[in-house]
């Protein structure tokens, strides 16, 4: 039998933890059950990761790194109707290839973990960083309506973490593309000026 190296084995480990995750919720996850469904022992967990909430914090660190490879910066010389939408078929993409790590970061409950939380928080401070920073770009080269970069960037996250939620959480039949077109009509409506 082939050995597995220690790359693949952490993210064999890694893959498990976050289905079971997804399917139990952070909170319900068991170690034992994340072990099983690795198919390792339970002292090969311990050699990748300290416990469950470490785990999940690099399930949740790797979401925001793709994520954050997955937004470009608008070129005003360029189309921007087609970038702004290339950007959000980027981001609703990174979301949807990975359902369970998605499920996992819009369907938690908060309250019962303070690492839990804070690590949330982490996630969407940081995702609300790069939006925010994304319209404050586009209120400049005229493309955002003028205002509050940080109450528009939560107003688009809650937007689309609502339709995201939907989609994953609800199984709303929605296919890639519609939810792009409707993310970008909400938006255009709102404070896109393209």
């Amino acid at each position: 039998m082939a050995q597995i190296d220690k790359a693949e084995r952490r993210q064999q480990i890694l893959a498990a933890a976050r289905d079971v995750f997804a399917k139990r919720g952070y909170h319900a996850a068991k170690i034992d059950e994340i072990v099983a469904a690795a198919g390792v022992a339970r002292g090969t967990f311990y050699l990748y990761f300290e416990d469950k909430r470490g785990i999940f914090e690099e399930i949740v660190d790797r979401a925001f790194a793709r994520l954050g490879m997955a937004i470009t910066r608008v070129d005003p010389a360029a189309p921007v109707e087609d970038q702004i939408k290339d950007n959000i078929r980027r981001i609703v993409g990174v979301l949807l290839e990975d359902k369970a790590t998605t499920k996992i970061l819009l369907s938690d409950a908060v309250g019962l973990d303070p690492g839990f939380d804070r690590k949330l928080l982490v996630f969407y401070e940081e995702v609300g960083k790069l939006l925010r920073e994304s319209l404050t770009d586009g209120q400049a080269l005229g493309i955002v309506a003028p205002g509050d970069a940080q109450i528009l960037a939560v107003l688009a996250m809650g937007a689309m973490k609502e339709i995201l939620y939907q989609v994953t959480m609800r199984d709303l039949a929605l296919g890639e593309e519609e939810i792009v077109e409707a993310i970008y009509g909400f938006l255009s409506r709102g404070f896109l000026r393209v």
